[in-house]
């Protein structure tokens, strides 16, 4: 093809704009059968999106694309585990870190517990005093007051000590993380990482709250076919509500828009838009958002809102 599709040599700053190459043939489909501009098929070639991918790239759907969270690695077991706390009663905490991503984290968890009727307690420990991750003190302060299973978001992969001394107080310790492991896992009783080295998911663009949440669109799975909701005579949970808050923490952590994160942050943002969330819309109101929520406006003004809780006084 050879033509120039920005139709300018040099950028503003005088350097010379140099696209990767691209298989021309692969372009002009594009441009042929999904009448996509050129500038968009070749950048669409260029990123490796595959011409059945475009759709899916360019437009995802609930419907159509939603990940499936059994593809991650030890995801089945512990939806099974969990689903069987739930219905034991057994009494859940969640360590969550205290940035946007594990703030996120800990309200899907909040959300979904609460809908549950159950009654989970949050622990986000201070920036200033515990720093970041788990810590013994803080785990022996949730079995004193009767926790038994401790539920970790955006931290645990590499707390090989610290869960070490929490399965020797008797905590069950479960990790939703994204961040990369070692040569080894710690001893967690679960770990959901789609970092982990034995993890084909795909899914390794995902932030702490996108772990998360698939964890809790499994975990509702096995309460379903255990018949916790006909038993409890409740709906189940509004899963598809919440991406809005699924949303915030992908856009804050700056992961890659690739593969799921692009649906959970097109489909949390229009949910954003209906603006039901009381949190974010009195969020919004003191950024002064006016228009609709971006993610502009995410990474800027309600992310640094949210992250400037644990700098000034507590996360949480």
């Amino acid at each position: 093809m050879g033509s120039l599709a920005l139709q300018v040599e040099r950028s503003i700053m005088q350097a010379r704009w140099v696209f990767p190459p691209a298989q021309d043939q692969m372009v002009q489909q594009m441009m042929d059968r999904l009448g996509l501009p050129e500038v968009v098929a070749r950048l669409l070639a260029t990123r490796g999106v595959p011409f059945e991918g475009v759709e899916t790239y360019l437009n995802p759907k609930l419907s159509r694309d939603f990940p499936d969270p059994f593809r991650l690695a030890g995801m089945a077991e512990f939806s099974e585990y969990l689903a069987e706390a739930i219905i034991q009663k057994r009494k859940i905490a969640a360590f969550c870190d205290f940035d946007v991503d594990g703030s996120t984290s800990a309200a899907v968890l909040k959300k979904f517990f609460r809908h549950l009727g159950v009654d989970i307690q949050l622990y986000i420990p201070d920036r200033m005093t515990e720093g970041y991750g788990p810590n013994s003190k803080a785990l022996a302060e949730l079995k004193a007051q009767g926790v038994e299973i401790v539920l970790m978001a955006d931290c645990g992969t590499t707390a090989f000590d610290v869960i070490a001394q929490g399965r020797e107080m008797g905590l069950d310790i479960c990790v939703f993380d994204h961040h990369e492991q070692g040569e080894f896992l710690p001893e967690a009783s679960h770990i959901i990482n789609p970092k982990r080295q034995d993890d084909t998911s795909g899914y390794d663009m995902l932030a702490a709250v996108g772990v998360t949440f698939l964890a809790c669109v499994a975990v509702n799975a096995a309460l379903r076919n255990r018949g916790y909701y006909a038993d409890q005579g409740i709906e189940e949970p509004p899963l598809k509500s919440w991406l809005d808050v699924v949303a915030l923490g992908t856009v804050c952590d700056m992961v890659p828009l690739t593969g799921p994160n692009r649906l959970l942050v097109r489909a949390g943002f229009a949910q954003m838009a209906k603006q039901e969330n009381i949190g974010l819309k009195a969020l919004c109101e003191v950024g002064q958002v006016k228009s609709l929520p971006s993610p502009d406006d995410a990474g800027f003004i309600l992310g640094p809102r949210i992250n400037a809780g644990s700098r000034v006084h507590q996360a949480d």
